[in-house]
């Protein structure tokens, strides 16, 4: 999917339009629609066992969002160079760190890579210190580079063999 909630330059309706909104309205349309057609249309596992999530950049903060937020739903969580908002950790994945054992037991993997060039690299660095404090098992892959496609190739080469194991 596109990413977007509603079409890029628009207002999300009845709001101000940020960024959360967007990725509540982005949820509800993966989660409602998209997979829901895609299980309808094509012959795949429905089973969180075989369902991952990944994304970069904004895609990013939104895979690590709705995949964390719905570990009935995924398995394997992912974000290259991901949009989170540092600081906000607790409030963004309450559920997460309710009961990081029961989280750890449902996560086949939580893998977390960004560039140390890249303005995201803090709040990267930060989520992963967040996620070490709460005992939330994940990788987290400092690479040397800025926001950029390379980054992203190198990381989705490594993450995909680590899939469905």
């Amino acid at each position: 999917p596109f990413g977007y909630g509603v079409p890029p330059g628009t207002a999300p309706p009845a709001s101000g339009g940020g960024p959360s909104d967007n990725t509540a309205l982005f949820s509800r349309d993966l989660l409602e629609d998209a997979i829901p057609f895609i299980q309808s249309q094509y012959r795949v596992y429905t089973d969180r066992d075989h369902r991952a999530i990944a994304g970069l950049s904004m895609g990013g903060g939104e895979a690590l969002g709705i995949g964390l937020n719905h570990l009935e739903l995924f398995s394997y969580v992912a974000g290259f160079s991901a949009a989170l908002r540092a600081g906000e950790f607790q409030k963004t994945f309450p559920g997460l760190v309710a009961d990081p054992r029961d989280a750890n037991r449902k996560l086949h993997l939580l893998w977390i890579g960004c560039g140390n060039q890249d303005s995201l690299f803090p709040a990267a660095k930060g989520f992963s210190g967040f996620l070490t404090e709460q005992k939330i098992k994940h990788t987290f892959r400092e690479s040397t580079g800025a926001h950029t496609w390379i980054n992203w190739r190198h990381y989705l080469n490594e993450l995909a063999p680590l899939l469905f194991r």
